[in-house]
């Protein structure tokens, strides 16, 4: 901060004594340092001495234990306190330090007058804090990613603020070609609320805007209390279009900015923050222009130098046909040469392969195979027929035996052969009694017949029916 000090003053050439000031001069300069030192202030204390005169404007003084203060608060910012306050309140207030220069009274001239400790309208933005926050408004996943840069720009503010001619300073300033949407609302009193809630709908139904800036400029707490709002917080935490909240100094904060996409310090920070600097973009092209123009020359230097070389050995196209003439010549000579060589290597391989294939020829191998084949035919037949007499002579000897062998032979001696009922052959007459009925098989034919007697010659006893 500028602090300046009562000016020095020579003294005239004919009066040795330094210049005095006048007592508007030094409650002028004392006026310029106080304001110049101390910009706002903070001041808690006892009201005393309060007065409301007919012009609307309040005088009073802070105190503490030791010391008191003047104070004044004009009526543009009384109006807007809510709650008149009384004397032996403890209050805070917010203000410029001054001095009244007519009297030569220090004194704060007061913007925002509150309830010492938590006020009624900071308990109110803190339990609205709190409610939003546990309905996760404030979450830092639910808000929305900026464009980068935006095509289109919608600012919802008063049409009249120093907020919407920061904005656009800016914006031309950065970026002029970005396009701008202004949806007016009133900003401060009664009606801002609802007007701020209708701006931001009236923007998402236009569909124009990619990133929307909802702000004001500076104020007390009681001029930006609309963006504390519930309705207001809801419809920006509802809003489709990315938010950018701008509302007030650096120093206030709203619930505004803890539900929108981003929170910047001052209208004209959001515009900083959201927009593309040209000039940023400009010197990077230069940058690249002035790297591709440097690269360009090394390449075109690299490239002289190697044509240079290439120059300095590129040599005579005659002389290197000549010489590739020459080259080719020889070859066709060395070709023909070994072409012959190889033709006279297969004529003699061809010869011996000739001479091979007479002594190996196919006609004198079938002739000796035909010889051997009816040799071998003959010689089959031989021991087939060897064969078969032998075999045949076997058979007759095994036929003879058995014949010899044979029940019929032996049933052609005059032996037979008796069974039972049941086929079984009887070989003893114990099997038998009176009455049964065998079958008899002889030579040729066989009988049945029935038991009438049966002699048991082993014993000598006679069975005979009755």
């Amino acid at each position: 901060m500028n602090q300046s000090g009562p000016r020095a003053h020579m003294p005239s050439l004919g009066d040795p004594r330094p210049r005095a000031l006048s007592v508007s001069e030094l409650n002028h300069q004392a006026r310029h340092l106080l304001e110049s030192s101390f910009m706002q202030v903070w001041v808690e204390g006892e009201l005393s001495g309060f007065s409301r005169p007919s012009s609307g404007h309040w005088y009073f003084s802070l105190k503490d234990a030791r010391c008191q203060i003047r104070c004044a608060m004009f009526r543009g910012f009384n109006q807007r306190i809510r709650t008149i306050p009384k004397e032996g309140d403890q209050v805070r207030i917010r203000g410029k330090v001054t001095l009244y220069e007519n009297r030569g009274d220090f004194q704060i001239i007061v913007e925002h007058i509150e309830p010492a400790g938590l006020g009624a309208l900071q308990q109110a933005f803190e339990q609205l804090k709190a409610k939003l926050q546990a309905e996760g408004l404030f979450d830092t996943a639910r808000k929305k990613p900026i464009p980068d840069p935006p095509r289109h720009i919608g600012v919802v503010t008063s049409p009249t603020g120093a907020a919407i001619h920061d904005i656009l300073t800016v914006l031309a300033r950065r970026c002029p070609a970005i396009p701008v949407t202004l949806y007016p609302t009133a900003v401060q009193g009664n009606e801002a609320t609802s007007d701020i809630v209708r701006a931001i709908e009236r923007a998402q139904a236009h569909g124009k805007a990619d990133v929307l800036i909802v702000g004001r400029g500076g104020g007390s707490l009681e001029d930006l209390w609309c963006f504390n709002e519930e309705a207001v917080a809801r419809a920006i935490a509802n809003c489709t279009i990315p938010t950018v909240s701008a509302v007030g100094h650096e120093v206030d904060v709203t619930i505004a900015d803890f539900v929108a996409d981003l929170r910047a310090p001052t209208p004209s920070a959001a515009a900083e923050k959201i927009s593309p600097d040209q000039s940023h973009w400009l010197r990077q092209i230069r940058e690249q222009e002035l790297r591709l123009a440097n690269a360009a020359r090394r390449t075109l230097k690299r490239l002289e130098t190697q044509l240079g070389h290439l120059g300095a050995r590129l040599r005579d196209p005659r002389r290197t046909l000549q010489e590739k003439a020459q080259r080719l010549d020889e070859l066709e000579v060395r070709l023909a040469k070994t072409a012959l060589q190889r033709l006279e290597q297969k004529k003699i391989r061809i010869t011996h392969l000739d001479q091979r294939l007479a002594m190996q020829s196919p006609v004198r191998q079938l002739a000796n195979s035909e010889q051997a084949l009816g040799y071998a035919a003959n010689t089959l037949m031989n021991i087939m027929r060897q064969q078969l007499e032998r075999h045949s002579n076997k058979l007759d000897h095994t036929a003879q035996t058995l014949h010899v062998v044979s029940p019929l032979a032996t049933l052609g001696r005059g032996y037979s052969i008796s069974r039972d009922t049941h086929g079984h052959i009887l070989r003893d007459t114990t099997l038998l009694s009176p009455g049964y009925t065998v079958t008899t098989r002889l030579a040729r034919g066989s009988f049945s017949a029935t038991v009438t007697r049966i002699d048991d010659q082993e014993n000598g006893t006679t069975a005979q029916e009755d």
